[in-house]
């Protein structure tokens, strides 16, 4: 058989999440139309006849944020570059290229290992995807090029069938049944910042994380805890909002998310505390 870690790279916002969870066929990345949304390296297996792909989802690119935070992520993304098998750098050609499409490709251009590009968002109609062509450039650094929709799932058989091509012979890193590196707690976290994140504009998002405190099932519900952790008050107050509606709002959403994931009742006490050395943790 045949299996191997499969790194996604890209700048942010150009659906690598979004891809990790269509190549897995369940919801283990949280997505969101914000940047930077991906903050840890989350892995995705996908089984085959062939054999079984790891799918490393990286934190995106996102050069023109300079904070603590962005550092951390682009240095994750840089160590996840090492003992890889294959690598797929997905771009969006809606966007022109920019210095964080330049940023990746000078990063990956010549590592030896097999690369993918893939042009994602077919779905969207010629005159928008205008700026594929530019890509075409960089075809000749790359061992196959493809397009695909990761939202609507489209062409995706064909991106399968290249990675299991390219990954070399050996042993299942996972048990079949096993999806997913994360736990529940981080699960559960990433379904509630996913709604955080379409909740607030600008700033908010980027400063808040969510820590799960517990998750106690019983026989006709989930009980959970957890809180919304920003770094400064004014934020704690715009997070909850006028008579607490925003914080309100979140939890419906990842309440009702859950709710359909785990076929059970979810009872979610959601609270929010300022932390100034949230980021630190990453």
């Amino acid at each position: 058989m045949k299996s191997g870690l499969v790194v996604l790279i890209g700048r942010s916002n150009v659906g690598k999440s979004t891809l990790l969870n269509t190549l897995v066929g369940t919801k283990i990345a949280a997505t969101s139309f914000r940047a930077q949304l991906t903050r840890h390296i989350i892995h995705g297996v996908m089984n085959t006849p062939e054999g079984q792909a790891v799918f490393v989802d990286t934190p995106g690119m996102f050069k023109h944020k300079k904070s603590q935070l962005t550092g951390k992520l682009t240095e994750k993304v840089k160590n996840s570059l090492s003992d890889i098998d294959l690598l797929i750098y997905i771009v969006d050609p809606s966007r022109d290229i920019g210095v964080e499409e330049r940023s990746v490709y000078g990063m990956i251009r010549h590592l030896s290992m097999p690369k993918i590009l893939v042009l994602n968002k077919s779905d969207l109609a010629p005159n928008v995807r205008k700026y594929g062509e530019l890509y075409s450039a960089w075809e000749k650094d790359f061992d196959a090029v493809l397009s695909v929709s990761a939202l609507k799932a489209s062409h995706i058989t064909p991106l399968k069938e290249k990675v299991m091509e390219f990954l070399p012979e050996g042993e299942a890193l996972y048990p079949e049944d096993q999806l997913t590196n994360i736990d529940n707690y981080f699960w559960v976290a990433e379904i509630i910042r996913e709604k955080a994140f379409s909740v607030f504009d600008k700033e908010v998002p980027y400063s808040l994380t969510v820590d799960v405190e517990s998750i106690e099932e019983k026989p006709n519900i989930f009980v959970i805890s957890a809180n919304i952790l920003t770094n400064e008050d004014r934020y704690k107050r715009i997070i909850i909002g006028k008579g607490g509606n925003k914080l309100k709002e979140i939890g419906q959403m990842a309440r009702k998310e859950l709710e359909q994931a785990l076929n059970k009742k979810v009872f979610l006490e959601l609270e929010v505390e300022v932390d100034k050395h949230w980021v630190e943790r990453i």
